[in-house]
């Protein structure tokens, strides 16, 4: 499978193309669609062997609100073997989290002490998204093989004999077609691309509901880790941001109006019988328009590909926020790809079968801490958003605590992944 045209270079032509009035034809080897943290990163790690690529962003900026600001040590050390890691941890202000804990019979539950990984980097580093996102890109546009267009929400795929061959996208300026020999969707959750290649998502745990908001920290507070508070009907999670707590409170899906019509005053007190000692700080919450309201659901696609099409991240396998993972299982996704498929784009000879060689390499990662999730989702949040259930341990956690040889596991699998990825040169 395979198109003619530039390979290295980004040129453009004025034609009109199916029903809109197209305004230039841009060539590029690869388009990816989503400027998130799988696209940028393939971006960036494609620029940097001279394969041309256009990444279309449909936001006007980077500057909007994230949730997911967790760079995990596989991340860091990926940033580290393209030499950008101390420039990163430099250059934009982070606070680090070592282990994840949640109070229980008197004394405190440690799930993952990531301290004790044999790492350079033996932490979770909290980064703001916009931050990371700027950063890697403006690596990126230092290599004249890549091109970021922001504002470029895309609305068809460019389709022939069975063939993905780009992508059009609607500006300001009017209607732009993007051709490319492959188009990677790497547009999150609520892929578009998804939708428009005729993907459905197979549902791999329940819904969720979880309410994201700031309190301010106080110097009596511990730093440097991620705690949870359960109490029966109510689970809250405390992310260390330095200057600020960023809370997860979740809540029964669907139950958000019900709580919405209490007012601002039944999240405080929900807040507060859970953890008392944010008692003062819930009261700073003065308006909705203070909280997030995220829907939660963990799925993944049987298929990541068509001919001329791959889907990574989130668009091909939504995370639960269980360990923070979803991010870095994205980026390992992006690394993967630009190590398998480097050589095919630069042969201009891209096969259905180097497509599924990625699917086949990240599958099993993904299964597995899906079912991971889905176990905790399951025996301890569902249990404790359930008022009449008593709150434990799965089985297999408790093992896992107190058996030396494997306590290491759960942080093993949250900072790496069932192995590491490495960018190959």
């Amino acid at each position: 499978m395979q198109t003619a045209g530039p390979t290295q270079q980004h040129g453009q032509t004025t034609r009109p193309v199916a029903e809109h009035e197209v305004r230039d034809l841009q060539q590029s080897t690869v388009c990816i669609v989503g400027a998130g943290p799988a696209g940028a990163v393939l971006g960036l790690l494609l620029a940097r062997r001279n394969i041309g690529v256009t990444l279309l962003e449909s936001h006007q900026d980077f500057d909007r609100e994230f949730r997911g600001d967790t760079l995990h040590p596989s991340t860091l050390e990926i940033m580290d073997e393209l030499g950008l890691a101390d420039q990163l941890l430099e250059k934009i202000p982070h606070s680090k989290v070592e282990r994840f804990a949640f109070p229980a019979n008197g004394g405190q539950i440690v799930l993952a002490d990531l301290s004790r990984l044999k790492t350079r980097f033996p932490y979770i580093a909290m980064v703001p998204q916009p931050k990371f996102l700027e950063f890697v890109t403006a690596e990126a546009q230092r290599y004249p093989s890549f091109r970021l267009v922001m504002g470029a929400p895309v609305e068809e795929l460019v389709e022939q004999d069975g063939l993905v061959r780009g992508v059009r996208y609607r500006a300001r300026d009017g209607w732009h077609e993007v051709s490319a020999l492959l188009t990677v969707g790497a547009d999150g959750r609520f892929s578009r691309t998804r939708h428009l290649a005729g993907f459905e998502p197979i549902k791999t745990s329940q819904p969720m509901d979880v309410l994201w908001f700031r309190l301010p920290k106080s110097d009596q507070d511990p730093q440097g880790g991620a705690m949870g508070r359960i109490g029966r009907g109510r689970v809250l999670v405390l992310l260390d941001r330095a200057d600020y707590w960023q809370v997860g409170y979740v809540i029964p899906k669907g139950s958000f109006q019900t709580l919405r019509a209490a007012g601002l005053e039944a999240l405080q007190q929900g807040v507060a019988e859970i953890a008392p000692q944010l008692a003062d700080r819930v009261l700073t919450l003065q308006d909705w328009q203070q909280v997030s309201l995220l829907s939660v659901e963990s799925s993944r696609l049987e298929r990541w590909f068509r001919p001329g099409l791959l889907l990574i991240g989130d668009a091909a396998h939504v995370m639960t926020p269980i360990g923070g993972v979803g991010i870095n299982y994205a980026i390992q996704d992006a690394v993967v790809t630009a190590n398998l498929l480097a050589g095919p784009l630069r042969s201009g000879r891209l096969r259905l079968r180097d497509l599924a060689a990625v699917q086949r390499r990240r599958e099993l990662p993904i299964r597995v801490i899906q079912a991971v999730q889905a176990l905790l989702a399951q025996q301890v949040l569902g249990r404790a958003l359930d008022a009449s259930q008593p709150t434990t341990t799965p089985l297999l956690f408790r093992a896992l605590l107190r058996v030396p040889v494997l306590r290491d596991v759960p942080a093993r699998l949250i900072g790496f992944g069932l192995w590491p990825v490495r960018v190959e040169q």
